[in-house]
């Protein structure tokens, strides 16, 4: 069975990598979001990741500290996070470049778009750290960025949720799914999706997105290979 995206940018939130425990690392639960990735490769797809920080940090809820350094912070927290999904990938057999948008030539490789090409040229996945390397902006707006400037199929958006809601289905039983939407829409509708930014960013590059549940790892598979899972959001022309 072929896949139907050659080239995917899967977003990692944070919390996701601190399984149950909310925050640090539970390497049982990267584990098995390890194993979806490397059997996604294995069926040919050419991935790319962007990992959050929100298991350790979050710079909006940071108090009184300056916002800038902050989200310096929050950076650093998403190097640590790439690193350790990368020494699990590794451990299961795939190649791996850590790429961050901050310099630490120590640990990774600088942020080089040419470079992340020739990567997926060579069969090998690509795990971008630390945002876009500017404060007051979200992980969310780094993966959309680095979608476009890869040339990926779709964004992946992994979440704790199994779609896109009109509100938030862990408060409201009446909270209704939405199959397909716009990214219009989700401005709008100030749908909790992603940031504005993200979603505006998205739109004008005509990048569609996925949102899913990663409490189901196999739906990172399941996306490639054009199975019904999730949410569909489309550029406005598309809808």
């Amino acid at each position: 069975m072929e896949p139907k995206y050659k080239r995917i940018l899967l977003k990692i939130s944070g919390e996701a990598l601190a399984g149950a425990n909310k925050t640090g690392l539970d390497y049982d639960t990267i584990t098995t979001i390890c194993k979806s990735i490397q059997r996604t490769a294995e069926a040919g797809v050419e991935i790319g990741i962007v990992v959050g920080g929100g298991n350790f940090w979050r710079g909006r809820s940071s108090g009184a500290m300056d916002r800038t350094r902050a989200d310096h912070i929050g950076m650093l927290a998403t190097a640590m996070n790439a690193l350790a999904v990368a020494d699990v990938l590794e451990s299961l057999g795939c190649q791996v470049r850590v790429q961050t948008a901050i310099t630490m030539t120590q640990i990774a490789e600088p942020y080089i778009r040419n470079r992340a090409m020739r990567h997926f040229e060579k069969g090998r996945i690509v795990i971008f750290g630390c945002g876009t390397g500017n404060p007051f902006f979200s992980t969310d707006t780094a993966a959309a960025l680095r979608a476009a400037e890869i040339e990926a199929d779709i964004l992946l958006k992994a979440t704790m949720v199994d779609g896109v809601y009109d509100k938030d289905p862990n408060r409201y039983d009446d909270a209704v799914k939405y199959d397909t939407l716009t990214f219009s829409e989700v401005v709008n509708k100030q749908l909790q999706v992603m940031d504005s930014t993200a979603a505006t960013l998205c739109r004008d590059n005509k990048m569609p997105m996925l949102v899913f549940d990663l409490g189901t790892p196999d739906n990172i598979y399941d996306a490639c290979m054009g199975k019904n899972v999730g949410t569909v959001i489309t550029p406005d022309a598309e809808a």
